[in-house]
C-alpha cells in the first residue's frame, strides 16, 4: 500500500519536471534569451535598437506561425516533429553567434519561434495527460520563469568574459541541456480542430480584444525591459532584472489560480492587467533603481498569470475551442508590439513604454466588460435556476 501510495506521485511528478525543463528551453531561453542579449548585441554595434525590434518580432512570427500550424494539423505534435523541433531550436541559436546581416539574423529567430511553439505544445500537451490541472501542470508552466532567470543569470555572469557571439553558443549549450530530459516525453498528437465555433457574445469579443491588447502590450516589456534597465542603471543591474523577472514568474500561475478560486478567473484577469500596466509605467516615468525592480518583479508576477487566466475565461465562454483564437489573437499583438514602438526607440525607451502603459490600460478597460458580462451571466443563471424552482 505504502509503494504504490509513493509510486503515483513519483510517476506524475517525473514528466512534469521534464515537461518544466523542456518548456524552460522552449520559452524562457529559447524564446526569451534575447531580452537580456538585445543590450548586448546593441553596445556591441551587432544591430541597432530598430533591428532588434524587427529581429524580436521575426521570432514572434514564428511562434504564430507554429502555434496556428498545430491547431489545423495536430497530427503534427508528434515525437519526430517535437525532436525535429528541438535541434532546430538549439541550431538556431548557435548560428546566431554568426556576423550576419539583420535579415539572417531575422530568420533565425523566425525557425526559433516555431520551434518553440512546437516544443511548448509538446511539452504542455504530455503533461496535461499526466495531470491537467493539479500540482503537476504548476510544476511543468513554472519552467518559463525558472528558464528566465537562467537566461538573467547566464548573461549577468558571463558578461565580464564572453562576448555577444559567446554567450550565444553559451544560450544553445543551455537549450540543449534543457532539452534532454524532455525528449523522453510521452508526446502524442492533439485532438481533432474542427469543432463547431460557438457563437459570439459581448464577453467573449472583449475577451479576445483584451487578449490582443495584452500581447501587444506586454511584448514591449518583455523585449525591452533590459534594454531600458541597462542603459539607465548600467548593464549588470539590467541583467540582474531579468533574473527578477523569472523569479517572480516561476511561481505565478500557482498564485493566480488560488486568486481565481477565490474571486473567478474574469475577476483576477483585469487586476493582473493592471498590475502589469503598473510595469510598464514605471520605466516610463522613471529610471530610478526601485522602479527597475519593481517593473520587474511585476511583469514576471504577471504575463505568465494573465495567460492562464484568459485561457480559463475562455474556456468558461467557448468551450476547449477558445485556446486557438486567442492564442491567435495574442500571437497578433505580440508580433506587432516591437513594430508599433521601433518608430519611437530612437530617443531612447521611455516612450515605448508610454505606449505600452496605454496599450494595457485599454486591455484592462476591455477586460472589465468581460467582468460585467460574466456577473451579469451569473446572476440570469441564478434568476433562471431560482425561477424553474
Amino acid at each position: 500500500m505504502i509503494s504504490t501510495a509513493v509510486a503515483a506521485p513519483s510517476a506524475t511528478l517525473r514528466p512534469a519536471l521534464a515537461a518544466a525543463s523542456g518548456l524552460a528551453a522552449a520559452m524562457g531561453v529559447g524564446r526569451f534569451v534575447y531580452t537580456p542579449l538585445l543590450p548586448v548585441m546593441v553596445d556591441a554595434h551587432r544591430i541597432t535598437a530598430s533591428d532588434g525590434a524587427v529581429i524580436a518580432t521575426a521570432n514572434y512570427a514564428g511562434y504564430l506561425l507554429g502555434a496556428v500550424l498545430l491547431a489545423r494539423k495536430p497530427k503534427g505534435n508528434n515525437p519526430r516533429s517535437f525532436r525535429v523541433a528541438a535541434v532546430a531550436l538549439v541550431a538556431s541559436e548557435a548560428l546566431m553567434a554568426l556576423p550576419a546581416p539583420t535579415a539572417l539574423a531575422a530568420a533565425l529567430r523566425l525557425i526559433a519561434g516555431i520551434a518553440s511553439a512546437v516544443v511548448f505544445v509538446g511539452c504542455a500537451s504530455a503533461m496535461a495527460r499526466h495531470d491537467g490541472s493539479g500540482r503537476a501542470a504548476g510544476i511543468a508552466f513554472g519552467g518559463v520563469g525558472f528558464g528566465i532567470a537562467l537566461t538573467g543569470m547566464l548573461v549577468l555572469a558571463v558578461r565580464p568574459v564572453l562576448s555577444w557571439q559567446g554567450m550565444w553558443l553559451g544560450a544553445a549549450a543551455l537549450t540543449a541541456i534543457l532539452l534532454a530530459p524532455a525528449l523522453r516525453l510521452d508526446i502524442h498528437p492533439g485532438g481533432s480542430a474542427g469543432h463547431a465555433a460557438s457563437p459570439p457574445s459581448r464577453a467573449w469579443r472583449a475577451l479576445l480584444a483584451a487578449y490582443f491588447l495584452e500581447g501587444l502590450g506586454y511584448i514591449v516589456i518583455g523585449t525591452f525591459l533590459v534594454a531600458a534597465v541597462s542603459d539607465q542603471r548600467g548593464a549588470a543591474l539590467g541583467s540582474s532584472a531579468w533574473i527578477v523577472v523569472g523569479a517572480a514568474a516561476a511561481p505565478a500561475t500557482v498564485l493566480w489560480a488560488a486568486a481565481a478560486r477565490r474571486v473567478t478567473p474574469a475577476v483576477a484577469l483585469p487586476i493582473a492587467l493592471l498590475a502589469q500596466s503598473v510595469s510598464a509605467l514605471l520605466p516610463a516615468v522613471t529610471g530610478a533603481s526601485w522602479a527597475m525592480v519593481v517593473s520587474a518583479a511585476l511583469f514576471g508576477a504577471t504575463f505568465m498569470g494573465i495567460v492562464m487566466l484568459a485561457m480559463r475565461v475562455g474556456g468558461e465562454l467557448s468551450g476547449a475551442d477558445a485556446a486557438a483564437p486567442l492564442t491567435a489573437v495574442y500571437g497578433a499583438g505580440q508580433m506587432l508590439g516591437p513594430l508599433v514602438v521601433a518608430p519611437v526607440l530612437g530617443d531612447g525607451y521611455p516612450a515605448a513604454f508610454g505606449i505600452a502603459t496605454a496599450v494595457l490600460g485599454l486591455a484592462v478597460v476591455t477586460a472589465l466588460v468581460v467582468t460585467r458580462e460574466r456577473a451579469r451571466d451569473t446572476a440570469a443563471e441564478v434568476t433562471s435556476s431560482g425561477t424553474e424552482c
